[in-house]
């Protein structure tokens, strides 16, 4: 899509072109970290226990 080593148009050009900004071109995500995915983990375990649990029984849940 963006050739970087176009002598002939910059990224930013190629971007303003494309529709896109230049810092979603250069964006590189980052992972989820440890204790993310430990909260997501118990978050999915209790869910599938209690499906019966609203927003606000799960937000007060241990």
């Amino acid at each position: 899509m963006v050739e970087k080593d176009n002598p002939n148009l910059s990224i930013g050009k190629q971007c303003n072109l494309l529709s896109i900004s230049r810092s979603s071109f250069y964006y590189q995500p980052k992972g989820e970290t440890a204790m993310n995915l430990m909260l997501m983990r118990q978050i999915d375990e209790q869910f599938l226990e209690t499906p019966f649990f609203g927003v606000r029984q799960m937000t007060w849940h241990r």
